[in-house]
């Protein structure tokens, strides 16, 4: 349970930050944590995104046994979503771990399938596979890249898109 906490954690800063640059975010969690954020719900998510703010889901699906990731992909696809944000320690997904080989290319694009046939390790398969099925392009990016993010969100940056479109 301590990795759902975390995202909890990581949640509330990340709402906190985009609070202080005026942006309206709201944190929805599978655990329920009344004093903190409230309990996630589609129906909520969906009516807090229609008045335009940011929601942020927390705790993953609640069950120790499933992945962030496949948290992530499960909550893109219950809202519909447009695209899910993979933050992580590299800059996009790789022929190989460029930490480990000098010699790994960066995709700019890739398909879903293509991920899961060379067992890239972005994220594992069944979040990939949840993403493929509901036609939810996966944007991978590194969160040590300042600024990153928000480029990405204006159309540049260095990140990898996984789509089958």
């Amino acid at each position: 349970h301590m990795g759902m906490l975390a995202t909890v954690i990581n949640s509330l800063a990340l709402r906190t930050s985009l609070n202080k640059i005026g942006v309206d975010a709201v944190v929805l969690s599978a655990i329920a944590m009344p004093e903190l954020c409230e309990s996630f719900s589609q129906r909520q998510a969906t009516a807090y995104m229609n008045q335009g703010k940011v929601v942020i889901f927390a705790g993953g699906t609640g069950n120790p046994f499933f992945t962030t990731d496949s948290a992530a992909a499960l909550r893109a696809a219950e809202i519909g979503a447009d695209a899910l944000f993979k933050g992580t320690q590299v800059d996009g997904v790789y022929s190989a771990d460029p930490k480990k080989d000098p010699n790994a290319v960066r995709f700019d694009r890739i398909s879903h399938a293509e991920v899961i046939k060379r067992g890239l390790a972005i994220m594992d398969t069944a979040a990939i596979a949840l993403a493929r099925e509901n036609n939810i392009p996966i944007i991978v990016y590194s969160i040590h890249e300042k600024g990153g993010f928000g480029d990405i969100l204006r159309g540049g940056g260095h990140c990898t898109v996984v789509t089958d479109k």
